[in-house]
C-alpha cells in the first residue's frame, strides 16, 4: 500500500477497495478504480459495475468538452469583436 493519506468526510462511509485498501467517497469512483488498477482480479459483477461507471463518466466528459468548446468559441468571437472595434 502507498504512503498517501486520504480524507473522507465525517458524515460519509468510505467505499474501500478490497485489493489495495484505498478508500473512496463514492461507489462509482471505487468501480472505476477497480477496473483501471485491478483489471485482472475482477469478478463479473465488478466488471459490469466498471463498464457502467465508465460509460457514465464518458458521457459526462463528452458534455464537459462540448461546453468548454462552446465557451472557447464564444470567448474567441468576443475578443475578435473587441479587437475589431478598437
Amino acid at each position: 500500500m502507498s504512503n498517501h493519506e486520504y480524507t473522507i468526510g465525517k458524515d460519509q462511509s468510505p467505499h474501500v477497495c478490497e485489493y489495495c485498501g484505498r478508500p473512496f467517497s463514492q461507489q462509482e469512483w471505487l468501480d472505476l478504480h477497480r477496473g483501471l488498477e485491478h483489471p485482472n482480479e475482477l469478478s463479473e459483477e465488478h466488471i459490469s459495475a466498471f463498464q457502467t461507471a465508465y460509460e457514465a463518466e464518458e458521457g459526462e466528459l463528452g458534455r464537459f468538452r462540448l461546453r468548454a468548446l462552446g465557451v472557447l468559441i464564444l470567448l474567441y468571437f468576443c475578443l475578435l469583436m473587441i479587437y475589431a472595434l478598437v
